[in-house]
Formats: structure tokens, sequence, C-alpha cells
């Protein structure tokens, strides 16, 4: 049924990077009368706004917003990264006007049965593809029925005809404008970040199977603290029901504290003996063995087999941005993993590679996370850390005679060429945003890509 046909909605964010552009469309083809407001300037958002070309929008760009777009209107969809306080969404509330965003409106009127939400401070992206991929075999409907495997293997959900997987969400991916296309019996799997949960805890929506990698510090700016932040991502799980799935790590406390917030099963993973070293023998890093378990864990509800999974995985890599092998020469590597915007990350990504042959390149706009994990494993373990922005000479003094003040990343990387020698590794995992110097993590990543190969 379209309940917007007709309704005045205010669209808030664009987005230089089309954050805004689907559900706008998705609006207009829905009959509603929409308003596009950011106050980003028109050159900064000349994509986006050629990418809605054509709808039947009234645009206010590069003003400050105007109170009556979010008082005298039926709805307001919100992006994700506008934070809960911001003066609009107030002025909205006291008008009682209800703010949704793109995600939820997508959730509440999804048909499928089998919608996977997947969340944590680090590895929802590569847990979403590892899981995509698995789902991807069973989808394909020339398996043997799961009813007639051996007891071992355990499926608790039918699967009557081949299924379609879509994947989408806070991977940049919106799956509004496909919403007439996925059937009761797809799977559709969504990467969630804290932003998106906090706004889908209001709706009171949660997934059939909840994924949840590890649980950190993240995003203390936006929620105003740590406990705040882990609140909205139990979102993912609050609102379950006893017939549905929660898939937590074992060996993240934060995260297995999850299952005293749903009703649903709840699965560990992480200690599981049975299961190969590796699931995708190409992924590097401990941490990525446990985003391996939460994808198969999840993926074992419909009957997947393990050698199912590894041959679903064996070519994968992982994705642009997280430990990624841009270039080799002289026996050195250069790997980007700009996806590290926190300290935990930064560790965690200096323990994939051997002790003494990493020369990381950190720092960049502090977002309140503890840095001492990244402290002490980079003291131990990296043969030089070589910091850059906001917070380049405040790391520099922590970290001791190891590191060296960079401030900008071309000025670390001719530095890492001077120093890296045979069988070294040179690592750019900021732990950091990237806003102080950069767009985004995508553009700091590009950047380093482009310096390691010149």
């Amino acid at each position: 049924m379209n309940d917007l046909a007709g309704k005045r909605v205010t669209v808030f964010g664009l987005g230089r990077f089309g954050g805004g552009v689907a559900v706008t469309r998705w609006l207009c083809t829905q009959g509603a009368i929409v308003t596009v407001v950011d106050s980003a300037n028109r050159d900064a958002l000349a994509e986006s706004i050629t990418e809605i070309d054509g709808c039947d929008v009234t645009l206010k760009i590069g003003d400050e917003p105007d109170a009556g777009d979010f008082s005298d209107t039926d709805l307001v969809v919100a992006s994700p990264a506008v934070r809960p306080g911001h003066p609009m969404l107030a002025v909205a509330a006291d008008s009682k006007v209800e703010v949704t965003t793109e995600v939820v409106l997508f959730a509440e009127r999804c048909r499928s049965r089998y919608v996977f939400g997947v969340t944590g401070t680090k590895g929802k992206s590569t847990t979403v593809e590892l899981l995509a991929r698995m789902l991807r075999v069973v989808a394909k409907g020339d398996r043997p029925d799961v009813r007639e495997r051996p007891n071992k293997v355990r499926a608790v959900f039918d699967h009557k005809r081949p299924h379609g997987v879509w994947v989408g969400g806070n991977n940049g991916t919106p799956l509004i404008e496909h919403l007439d296309r996925i059937d009761p019996d797809d799977f559709v799997v969504l990467e969630l970040s804290s932003f998106m949960l906090w706004h889908l805890g209001r709706s009171g929506w949660s997934p059939h199977i909840a994924v949840v990698t590890m649980i950190g510090s993240d995003h203390l700016d936006w929620h105003g603290s740590q406990e705040a932040y882990v609140n909205a991502k139990r979102n993912l799980v609050r609102f379950q029901r006893e017939s549905d799935y929660a898939v937590v790590a074992s060996s993240s406390p934060l995260s297995r504290g999850f299952k005293d917030y749903t009703p649903a099963t709840v699965i560990e993973y992480g200690k599981r003996a049975n299961l190969p070293e590796k699931i995708a023998p190409l992924l590097p890093g401990k941490h990525n063995r446990l985003n391996e378990r939460a994808a198969y864990a999840a993926a074992k509800l419909f009957g997947l087999y393990t050698d199912e999974a590894v041959e679903a995985c064996a070519d994968f890599r992982g994705l642009p941005h997280r430990l990624e092998l841009v270039h080799e020469a002289d026996g050195v590597r250069w790997i980007n993993d700009s996806i590290a915007t926190i300290p935990a990350a930064a560790a965690a990504a200096c323990e994939a590679f051997p002790a003494g042959n990493v020369i990381q390149i950190i720092g960049g706009k502090s977002k309140g996370g503890d840095e001492t994990p990244m402290i002490d494993t980079l003291t131990k373990r990296a043969k030089a850390v070589l910091c850059i922005g906001e917070t380049s000479a405040a790391l520099a003094l922590k970290l001791g005679g190891i590191a060296r003040v960079c401030e900008t990343l071309d000025a670390a990387v001719a530095e890492a060429r001077d120093l890296a020698t045979e069988g070294d590794v040179v690592l750019l995992s900021p732990g950091f945003a990237s806003y102080d110097q950069f767009a985004n993590f995508q553009e700091r990543g590009d950047a380093f890509r482009q310096l390691a190969k010149a």
C-alpha cells in the first residue's frame, strides 16, 4: 500500500556521496511532494544533484535550513549522519512531525522473511561480503535438500526454491529502490551502523537474523558516550522475536552481552574447533578469522556445509581500504587499511603482520576512543610509527623513540620509503577519522594507494 502519495516530505541531507539520492528518487515514485534540504553548496553536491535530475523535487541547497521545512511538512527523512540533537530535528519534534531515515523506510516495507542485520565496531563490511558469498551458494538451488543432509548440519529454515541475495545498508548500497523486486523468500543482508540502529530503535525493528561482530568504542562525538553507542547497537537484537536468531562473538564481551537483550535463540561463534583455520585463505589478519566465523555461523542456519563456505570465499582478498595490498616492490608490501578509524582497529591491523617489520602510519581526527591498546601494540611490534594529522604530535609523544611526526600523508609515505627494507610492510592503518585532512576514509586510502605506487 502506498502511504506516501500526496504527503509532503523533507529529505534532510542529499549528501556529497549520494546518501539521500536513492530515497529522494523512491519518494518521487511514491507520489510524495519532496523538498530536499542540504546546507552544502551546489558545487559540492553537483554529482548528487545530477543523479536526481528529472525528479519533481524542490531543492534548497547551500543555505541554512529553514525551520518551515521541518514544521510545515508531514515527514522528515534525515541522513543517518545527522545527530539526534540537531536544531532542525528539534523543530520537527516540537511540531509533532515524524522523523525517519531511508533504512527505516526500507525495513518497515521489506517483504523478505530472511533479513540479516550485521553490526559491530569493526568487521561489518567484511562479514557482510563473506555472508553474501555463502548465501549465494544456498541461493543456487541445486544443492541437496537440507532435510536429507546429515544431522550434524543444522538447518533451521526451509528453502523451497532458489533465493535472491540482496546486499545493502551502510556499505553504500541503498536497497529502497528495489523494494518491489525483493520477494518474501529472498535473502537480504544489511550492514547497519550505530547511526542507523539508533533510528531503527525508534521504529521498534530488528532483523530476523542478527550478526554482531566485535563491539568496542566509536562515534562518541555523535552518541555522547560509549554506553549510548553500545545501546544503539543493541537495537539490532532488542526487538527480535523468539523465532529469530542472534549470532554474537564469544570473544568480545560487549558483543556476547547482546544475548541479554534479545528473546531470540543466541548462537556464539569464535571457538569452534571443527572449522578450518581459514575459510577465506587470502584474507589476512586474526580479526578476519572471527569475521569468517560470524558469516559461517549465520549461513549455517540454512544448511551450508563448511566446504561450501570455503569454496565460496576461496578467492576473496578483502574489500578496498581493509588491509588491502595496493603495491609491492623490492620486497616491501604497501597495505591500505584506511577504514581503521578507531585505535583498536589500528592495533589489530599491526598484529596481522610479523612483529618488527611494520612501518605504520597513524593519526587523524580523534573521535574519543581509548588509545592505550594501540599505543601498547605499536610500541611492542612496530618497526616505526609515522604520525599524521591533528593527533600527530600527541601520538608521537606517547610512542617515544619509534615515532616520527610527519603531519601529512605525503610526508609519511616519503619517510616510509626511506625506512623500508625487504620484508617490511608499510601499513596505513590510522586509528583515527580522516576528516581533518580528507573528506572520508576512502579519499585517504585512495591517496595512499597513489602515493605508494608513485
